[in-house]
């Protein structure tokens, strides 16, 4: 198996405070960095590692790039969990900039975009995607056994579409083991309406009893423009089909925001989605793209490439936002998406898959919770017995029979099955309730010990002279690509959306 881990983390003040400044220089270019870049905000850091075939050697990469970036924070602190940190004046938040070349300005304002459809609160919600793709050799094997009726670059896609269709069956179960943002600090509400019946804990921590991850709610990453769109999983043609057509969607709601107004852009334009990255999924198909390609052109030119997933809460327990036993877990999870049989999905259980989510982002540690599968009530707990039986046996084959790390994490997140108290929510909601503490204290002093934790980890003198490297000749690519002569933005964006 290939991983690659993406993790997102809020620069913060050792006030509590966002970071307003710009992007660290000792971090280079947030453009054209390979590792270290930045995603809605300023201030909100991205860290990016190569594909890994060792999980002992992705999460080191990881922890390099977390300790590099620590020791150049000018005494800033990254901040631990998915939901931010006190919130002031939204106006304050400060967008990405990423200079003066056209393709930096389009970043910039496809987020100038989003802060006016949605809200800048909503895009310095952090998480962790977790990249994953299978060997040749499985495909090979896979392909050997199929009917043959495909290509097998057809057969890779169509059956990654079947590991997202199964996925997205069971995404339930990732909130429900792996949500960590069951509190949240009260200023991110604000003047947002809800009707989540939430209870107060210490001064200004606001929860939901039995909930698992609120950045997967209606106050996190939804937009509700997107609920018609109606894009198919059932194979990569309807996905494109279905794709272009969001892309090309007016929207009446975005377009009372206007695109350019009085000489300035707002957003690059009043589409349902500006451009393929505003579709919030918990999983997506991906392709490494070629030259200027979109996501969709480099699926249409090659079919899958791997499968990147999304429905992940930062780990407050972990200095790197996720741990090894969630990473063997993944493997697991995935396999068995991608190895058992799939069937296409219909509007009726598109509906279940939806409710299900919400049924357990908003209260999965519910005692007797029950979920419907294929139009049957069933419980949480025997549906995840069930899921656990299944990759028992994945488990024994990824340790070669021994009693290895796989059956280990299988065991270790199994007890999270028999008590829901032993999820890493359930976890959160016990400290913060036993000890009446506010949300953000714990989370601060979380930030100061993964902080001195980081800054404490050993790197060879090798490896720190690659990062400085690394952060020099990003600027001296993004200085070049500034001094070329370059049509007007106007021209740029017309080409884009144009192609």
């Amino acid at each position: 198996m290939q991983r690659g881990i993406e993790r997102e983390a809020l620069r913060i003040e050792k006030t509590g405070h966002l970071a307003a400044d710009s992007h660290p220089q000792a971090l280079g270019s947030a453009l054209m960095h390979s590792r270290i870049t930045t995603d809605y905000s300023e201030s909100l850091l991205e860290f990016i590692t190569p594909v890994f075939e060792n999980i002992d050697s992705l999460v080191e990469d990881l922890t390099y790039t977390h300790a590099y970036s620590v020791r150049h924070l000018n005494g800033q602190r990254l901040w631990p969990v998915s939901m931010p940190c006190y919130v002031g004046d939204l106006a304050d938040i400060p967008i990405a900039d990423y200079g003066s070349s056209n393709n930096g300005k389009m970043k910039r304002l496809y987020r100038k975009g989003l802060t006016y459809r949605y809200g800048a609160q909503m895009q310095i919600i952090s998480g962790v995607h977790f990249n994953f793709s299978v060997s040749d050799d499985l495909w090979n094997r896979l392909y050997d056994l199929s009917d043959k009726s495909l290509t097998k670059d057809a057969f890779i896609s169509e059956s990654y579409f079947g590991l997202i269709r199964n996925y997205r069956r069971l995404v339930w179960v990732l909130p429900y083991l792996f949500g960590a943002s069951p509190a949240l600090c009260g200023s991110f509400i604000k003047d947002q309406q809800t009707s989540l019946p939430f209870e107060k804990v210490g001064k200004g921590t606001l929860y939901l009893p039995y909930a698992t991850s609120l950045r997967m709610s209606d106050l996190g990453y939804t937009n509700q423009e997107q609920d018609n769109l109606d894009i198919s999983y059932n194979n990569l043609s309807s996905y494109l089909e279905g794709m272009n057509a969001a892309i090309n969607m007016p929207s009446d709601n975005f377009a009372k925001i206007g695109v350019k107004v009085d000489g300035e852009y707002r957003q690059l334009n009043a589409n349902v989605l500006q451009i393929e990255n505003e579709f919030y999924s918990p999983i997506r198909a991906k392709r490494v793209a070629k030259g200027n390609e979109k996501p969709s052109e480099s699926l249409a030119r090659a079919g899958v490439e791997y499968i990147e997933v999304r429905a992940l809460d930062v780990n407050p327990y972990s200095a790197v936002g996720i741990e090894k036993s969630q990473i063997r877990f993944l493997d697991m999870f995935l396999l068995n998406c991608l190895l058992q049989p799939s069937a296409s999905t219909d509007a009726e259980e598109e509906a279940e898959i939806a409710a299900n989510l919400q049924a357990v982002v908003l209260e999965g540690r519910k005692p007797g919770l029950k979920l419907t599968q294929n139009g049957n009530q069933v419980s949480l707990s025997n549906w995840l017995e069930s899921l656990f039986g299944n990759m028992s046996s994945i488990a024994s084959l990824l340790d070669d029979g021994a009693d290895g790390d796989y059956q280990q994490a299988l065991a270790h997140w199994h007890k999270a099955v028999v008590n829901p108290d032993e999820t890493l929510s359930g976890r959160i909601m016990a400290k913060l309730k036993l000890e009446q503490v506010d949300h953000s204290q714990w989370v601060m002093s979380l930030a100061q010990q993964y902080h001195q934790e980081l800054k404490d980890y050993p790197i060879s003198d090798s490896v720190l002279a690659r990062y400085e490297q690394d952060a020099k000749a990003s600027l001296q690519q993004q200085a070049a690509s500034e001094a070329v002569g370059e049509v007007s933005f106007d021209e740029f964006l017309a080409d884009y959306f144009e192609s």
